[in-house]
């Protein structure tokens, strides 16, 4: 086992140490004595990047079944065995490398580690598991098929790398999916996951010491290394400029790609990720400026549902204004029942707690009312509000502009009341305008006065 020094570290941070095992495996490791986790990360280049042509999807799939067991664990055993220690584990596949992490308590990392190596390194792939996995995979896959973002962003993807896996959908393509096979699996991992190309992260406050004796007799230490597959093909991004209709799409989306240095430049990932933030993110940055400044760009706002945590709704009043959106409409529909849960509707014979969908009208009125006012809170009056949810009459028209509102819109009570209600709202206003003494309805907007 021999060590190499490693960049410098962040400020406050112990310095990293880079291990290199006998066969080839990197150990990276990174002491915070006051953790009171500690983070087990194997990573290995055996992205979708390295998938031969009829293997699409088996960098993602293997990952999943991974999960399924090893030679010593049954299927479920492992997160078990993890959530007992009071810890937890994830998975991700990307383009170039797939990583498991676990995070578990100092005392529990020992124990935690070997049961991850024993997992990803030595994977039953049982042949049941493997159909019924399939299944959860193919699910996956058209769950994103159905989401428009996704679906334009694998767009873009294959448009701007065309010919290189860069352009191919990680989760794979249904087809050659359905005609995976265990066989098929085992030799892709016995292909890619070796030594060289494995790399173990610990950090936290753990006996490394410790840690480092049970590596040396674990099946990462006994993993053998491996001839290093052909190299990709060099990618270079196609430029153009493309429009697409995706269903379903409520607004209109701009995506751009351009090629970034290697990540191993890390000062030129970290240039290119500045430049992305001064160039397009934030409400500062130029890209932003730019769609101000065209006459045709149409409003942008969000709406939000009533069940929110308090901190959610804060960071999303906070988000809407850094990020110059042109407001927030409070509320949606409900998924609480308040407290009508019981009362059983005569189309159906259900009762509200049983049916499915969100709750409107009447009963979102003081729900809607206590969002609107914790945005107010939270962004002050630069940002504009809409307030709809229970608004049925002058006075809950008027408590929504009173707590912040500087629009208000109704739903349930319009079905319900008819056309004749927005009259009767406008009437309603003018008349508390005249007994507050106010010359237009903007000063009553956040003034909190109450109806009279």
């Amino acid at each position: 086992m021999t060590s190499a020094p490693t960049a410098p570290q962040l400020p406050g941070l112990a310095e990293p140490t880079e291990l290199q095992l006998a066969n080839g495996a990197t150990l990276v490791q990174l002491p915070l004595a006051d953790s009171p986790l500690v983070c087990l990360d194997f990573w290995c280049r055996a992205g979708s990047i390295f998938e031969k042509a009829p293997e699409s999807g088996l960098a993602h799939f293997l990952e999943h079944m991974v999960f399924k067991g090893s030679q010593r664990l049954g299927p479920g055993e492992f997160d078990l065995k993890i959530e007992a220690m009071g810890g937890s584990s994830n998975a991700a596949t990307g383009f170039d490398d797939v990583h498991y992490h676990v995070l578990v308590p100092p005392e529990s990392a020992a124990q935690a580690l070997e049961l991850l190596l024993d997992l990803v390194l030595h994977p039953s792939l049982e042949p049941r598991a493997f159909e019924m996995e399939r299944q959860v995979v193919l699910e996956e896959l058209a769950q994103s098929e159905d989401q428009p973002d996704e679906i334009a962003l694998q767009q873009l993807l294959r448009l701007g790398c065309p010919g290189h896996a860069y352009g191919e959908p990680i989760l794979g393509r249904r087809e050659l999916l359905a005609a995976q096979t265990p066989e098929a699996m085992a030799d892709f991992h016995r292909r890619l996951y070796g030594a060289n190309r494995c790399v173990l992260a610990l950090c936290g406050g753990a006996d490394f010491l410790q840690l480092k004796e049970g590596i040396d007799a674990s099946a990462l230490a006994q993993l053998g290394a491996i001839d290093e597959p052909p190299p990709p093909p060099a990618l270079a991004v196609q430029p153009g400029l493309h429009r697409i209709t995706v269903p379903r799409l409520e607004s209109a989306r701009l995506l751009m790609l351009w090629g970034l240095p290697p990540a191993s430049d890390l000062h030129g990932v970290m240039g290119a990720d500045l430049l992305t933030t001064v160039l397009a993110e934030g409400r500062r940055s130029r890209l932003v400026e730019r769609l101000r400044r065209l006459p045709a760009c149409p409003p942008l706002l969000v709406k939000i549902a009533p069940d929110l945590e308090d901190d959610a709704i804060d960071a999303i009043a906070r988000i809407a204004y850094e990020e110059g959106l042109a407001g927030v409409i409070a509320v949606n529909t409900s998924l609480n029942r308040f407290g009508l849960e019981q009362r059983r509707l005569a189309q159906t014979g259900r009762t509200l707690a049983q049916e499915a969908g969100g709750l409107s009208g009447a009963p979102l009125r003081a729900r809607a009312l206590e969002v609107l006012r914790r945005l107010r809170a939270t962004a002050g009056p630069a940002l504009p509000l809409i307030g709809v949810g229970g608004i049925d009459s002058p006075e809950s028209a008027w408590e929504r502009i009173a707590a912040g509102a500087s629009l208000v819109q109704v739903y349930t009570g319009w079905i319900y009341s008819g056309p004749a209600l927005v009259p009767q709202i406008l009437a309603g206003l003018a008349c508390q305008l005249e007994r507050h003494g106010l010359a237009h309805i903007g000063a009553a907007v956040g003034s909190g006065l109450a109806w009279r």
